[in-house]
C-alpha cells in the first residue's frame, strides 16, 4: 500500500492542507484548467463565459490551487485563468511549459533553455503576474541535456521570476537528477485508482515531501463501467465512482494533490464534494486490491 502507513502514519485525512516547496501552502483538492479550452485541448471554448463560471465557482467552493499550462490551447487556459481570478487573493495558480503545440493532437516535448525562458516571460504576462507561483516542466526533453533544462528552472528561481519549480511525467531518477540542481516541490504524473505505474515516484515523493499532483485522477472512462469497486463503494456511500476515486487519492498520501478538471458546473461541485468524503480501511483495501 503506498500511502503514509509505509512511513509509520496511517491512511490519510481525505480533507487537508499540503505545503509546496516553502511557502505555498493550499488545499490538497486543486482543479485542473485544462478541460476549459476548446475541442481535443485546441483553441477557445464553445462557451467563454461558462469557463470563467467554472474557475470562479471552483474557488467559491475553496478550491485554492489552479494547474494550468501554455500549451493548454495554447495559451488560451492561462487566459481564461487571468480574466476569472486576477489578482488571484489567496489562490495558487500554477503552470507549464516544455510542450510544444502543432495541432489539435499534436505534443512535442521542448526543452531548449531559451524556448523555456520565453514561454515562462509570456507565462508571466498572460497570467499578469511578478513571479510564477509554481512552474512545472511540462515533459523532459530527450533532446536536450536533462541538467540544462533543470539549470533554467534553477535560473528563473534565483531571479524571482517563479517561485517553486515542479517537473511532469518524470521517474524517481529524474526527480534525483533536478534535485542536484534545483530544489522540486511537486510531480505531475498520470496517476489513478486504475493506473499506478508511477507508484514509486508517489512513494519516493511521500518520503521526500513532495507534493504529487496526479493528473487524469479519476480516468473517467474507466471508472464508468459497470460493477467496478469504485462503483460499489459509490453505493455503499451514498456517492460518485469520481468521488471515490478522488478520495481514495486523498487518503493515499499525505502529499497527494488532485486536480479534477471539468468544463461543467455540476461536475466541479461533484469532484469537490470528495473532499469531505472519508472512506473506512475495509473500502480503501478493496480499492488497492482492484488495480
Amino acid at each position: 500500500m503506498t500511502d503514509d502507513s509505509e512511513n509509520g502514519g496511517g491512511i490519510v485525512a481525505a480533507s487537508g492542507r499540503f505545503t509546496l516547496g516553502g511557502d505555498l501552502t493550499v488545499r490538497r483538492l486543486g482543479y485542473g484548467a485544462m478541460r476549459l479550452t476548446g475541442e481535443g485541448i485546441w483553441g477557445p471554448p464553445k462557451d467563454p463565459d461558462n469557463a470563467l463560471a467554472v474557475l470562479r465557482r471552483a474557488v467559491d467552493l475553496g478550491v485554492d490551487f489552479i494547474d494550468t499550462a501554455d500549451s493548454y490551447g495554447p495559451y488560451v487556459s492561462e487566459e481564461l485563468v487571468r480574466d476569472a481570478l486576477y489578482p488571484y487573493r489567496g489562490v495558487t495558480v500554477a503552470t507549464k511549459a516544455g510542450l510544444l503545440r502543432t495541432g489539435p493532437n499534436k505534443w512535442i516535448p521542448c526543452g531548449r533553455p531559451d524556448y523555456l525562458r520565453q514561454e515562462a516571460e509570456m507565462s508571466l504576462r498572460r497570467l499578469g503576474v511578478e513571479t510564477i507561483d509554481l512552474f512545472q516542466l511540462h515533459r523532459i526533453d530527450p533532446h536536450v541535456a536533462a541538467d540544462e533544462q533543470f539549470g533554467l528552472l534553477a535560473d528563473l528561481q534565483r531571479e524571482g521570476k517563479v517561485r517553486e519549480v515542479g517537473l511532469s511525467q518524470v521517474s524517481v531518477a529524474d526527480i534525483e537528477a533536478a534535485g542536484k540542481i534545483v530544489d522540486v516541490a511537486s510531480v505531475q504524473n498520470r496517476y489513478n485508482l486504475v493506473d499506478r505505474s508511477s507508484d514509486d515516484v508517489l512513494r519516493h515523493c511521500t518520503e521526500h515531501g513532495i507534493g504529487f499532483i496526479p493528473w487524469a485522477p479519476a480516468d473517467a472512462g474507466k471508472l464508468a463501467e459497470p460493477g467496478n469497486a469504485a462503483e460499489r463503494a459509490a453505493e455503499k456511500f451514498g456517492a460518485t465512482p469520481a468521488q471515490v476515486a478522488l478520495a481514495w487519492l486523498l487518503q493515499r498520501s499525505s502529499v497527494m494533490l488532485p486536480i479534477p478538471g471539468t468544463s461543467s458546473l455540476e461536475h466541479l461541485e461533484e469532484n469537490c464534494g470528495a473532499a469531505s468524503l472519508d472512506l473506512d480501511r475495509e473500502t480503501v483495501a478493496t480499492l488497492d486490491a482492484a488495480a
